[in-house]
């Protein structure tokens, strides 16, 4: 069964990056020039999904406007003739179709994709989170398009979350799983999944396999979370609904996804992804690298 539909979470206050987000949501925060939540819904695009559900809070209509229509900058450019820069901001609203619902209580991950559960309808679902950047380039496949091919390679029924390897220590910050291996090889790596725990106390985790921001899940998801209860923090856990999931019917796999994960929900890590994507833009490498160097002999 093809996965059309995504659900992207963006109610967070985004506390980690305050002030600037005190009245810009951390989700336009931009990677270069290009907002994050933008490089997570052109993920989505690639991988087929046709209609991404926006799960916001208060504060966040800046967002629906970035992929809504902007008639007066786009006409201003188009007068001006700079049509690479038209064609930039016009491509945002049409290759979108954008539903936003609301989150009126930050009541968790769980909480906030059963909220997407009427746009979304009794199908399968992606989701992916803001926090967590995947680079796929030079790679046939980006990140939620491998769990979506994992997904419907498995028949549609099962659920598939992306993984990766977290260092000791670290397992408490996360969703931790441990499973017994399916596939493993250069290109793939699969499990089916037998345990997960949501921020293990110290010294607990099951593995230090974390789960990270991309999950494909079947329709079978949403009456789970619906009877799932307030777990770890008082929130509706994403992590016990598959957990539910996992146990029952064809179960749930973890894939350890191909590409360079950043995670920009981290200030370091947010700057670590400018980087590396600026040193991937022709125009801006080799300034940035003679910029770096002067840096580091200034500050280093």
């Amino acid at each position: 069964m093809r996965v059309r539909k995504a659900v992207i979470p963006a109610a967070g206050l985004g506390t980690r990056f305050l002030p600037a987000t005190k009245a810009v949501p951390k989700e336009l925060l931009p990677i270069v020039d290009v907002p994050t939540i933008q490089l997570v819904v052109e993920e989505a695009l690639a991988a087929g999904i046709e209609e991404i559900v926006l799960v916001t809070g208060r504060g966040k209509s800046a967002i629906e406007d970035h992929f809504d229509v902007s008639y007066e900058l786009e006409e201003t450019l188009a007068k001006r003739q700079k049509r690479e820069l038209y064609e930039q901001v016009a491509a945002i609203s049409r290759r979108v179709r954008l539903i936003s619902v609301r989150q009126k209580e930050p009541l968790g991950l769980g909480h906030a994709v059963a909220v997407a559960h009427q746009a979304v309808g009794d199908e399968p679902v992606a989701v992916l989170l803001g926090d967590d950047l995947i680079d796929c380039e030079g790679l046939p496949q980006g990140g939620i398009g491998q769990l979506c091919s994992v997904f419907e390679r498995l028949g549609g029924e099962a659920g598939v979350v992306a993984l990766t390897e977290v260092p000791a220590g670290e397992e408490h910050l996360y969703g931790v799983v441990a499973g017994d291996v399916v596939v493993d090889s250069d290109e793939q790596r699969l499990l089916r999944l037998s345990q997960l725990v949501e921020k293990p106390a110290p010294g607990t985790a099951p593995s230090q396999l974390a789960i990270l921001g991309r999950y494909v899940l079947p329709a079978s998801i949403w009456p789970i979370l619906e009877r799932t209860a307030p777990g770890k923090g008082g929130e509706i856990q994403l992590t016990d609904a598959l957990r539910t999931l996992a146990a029952q019917g064809d179960g749930c796999y973890g894939l350890r996804l191909r590409g360079v994960r950043h995670d920009a929900g981290d200030r370091l890590g947010y700057l670590g992804a400018n980087l590396a994507y600026a040193l991937k833009r022709p125009e801006l490498r080799p300034g940035l690298v003679a910029l770096m160097r002067d840096l580091i002999d200034r500050y280093g």
